[in-house]
């Protein structure tokens, strides 16, 4: 299938590993001439050789604190300077800290939120004007099976990606008349270093192994096992292509059926 990414532009969010990196890695396939940024240069040049090398593609790479808006506008700035305009942006994050309620401060809370949803709104506030003036372009969150199946000891991770949903399904309403489409992709457990941080964390709090922890997990998925970033990659090129123009405002789980809802 022909997707009809060649020659678009998409910044991916936090894309130095993980599943952001198997998002550009896909797009940079495609065709897609890439906007990437993280924290850790050192991790970010890692990706950008990389992926140039793999694809290809044409890649910005530039270290960026996604809750600084004067960082995201520098970001973009950069990226338009480069390529001319941003077509597609894909939001993404790690995960906040686990734990419960009352294992977090005041301040973790507004890190949570810093990190997780005004990130967001200052990639999208970026974006958005030129999206609007060439009546195009796509918008795709990474959030979680979290804010549909709430996971237990992840309250903060639980709560912030509520949001981001709200405030996705809504922008979704405003901006589908500029040929704009907003959605929400959820993964559920993937092999990412985060799975192995909450692996390792239920580990020690169960005096198990960490594959044990991972294999624990795996029994609840009817497939059988965890995902990979790749598997999470192919259904994010997608929805933000050319072939996904009729789907907007929803969020689609990618997470072997551990979701067990009807809806």
């Amino acid at each position: 299938m022909n997707l009809g990414l060649d020659g678009k532009v998409a910044l991916v969010a936090a894309s130095s590993r993980g599943l952001g990196r198997a998002v550009a890695e896909e797009l940079g396939a495609e065709g897609t001439q890439l906007v990437l940024c993280a924290r850790e240069e050192s991790a970010l040049q890692d990706a950008q050789g990389a992926i140039e090398r793999e694809t290809g593609a044409g890649v910005l790479a530039l270290s960026t604190d996604l809750s600084d808006p004067a960082q995201v506008d520098r970001l973009v700035e950069r990226g338009i300077e480069r390529f001319g305009r941003i077509d597609i942006l894909v939001t993404n994050t790690g995960g906040p800290p686990a734990g419960k309620f009352e294992d977090h401060s005041p301040e973790d809370w507004t890190m949570a939120v810093r990190q997780n949803l005004d990130s967001v709104l200052n990639l999208v506030r970026a974006v958005l004007p030129g999206m609007k003036e060439r009546r195009w372009g796509r918008i795709l969150n990474v959030t979680s099976i979290a804010v549909k199946q709430p996971v237990d000891n992840l309250i903060l991770s639980n709560a912030v990606r509520a949001a981001v949903t709200g405030f996705a399904r809504t922008l979704a309403n405003e901006v589908g008349s500029f040929g704009i489409t907003v959605n929400n992709i959820m993964p559920g457990y993937t092999r990412t270093q985060r799975l192995e941080q909450l692996a390792g964390r239920m580990a020690e709090q169960k005096g198990i192994t960490v594959e044990e922890a991972i294999r624990e997990w795996a029994s609840l998925i009817p497939l059988g096992r965890v995902g990979e970033p790749q598997e999470f990659a192919a259904l994010a090129a997608f929805l933000v292509s050319e072939r996904a123009s009729y789907i907007t405002g929803t969020s689609i789980p990618v997470d072997g059926g551990r979701i067990r809802s009807l809806l």
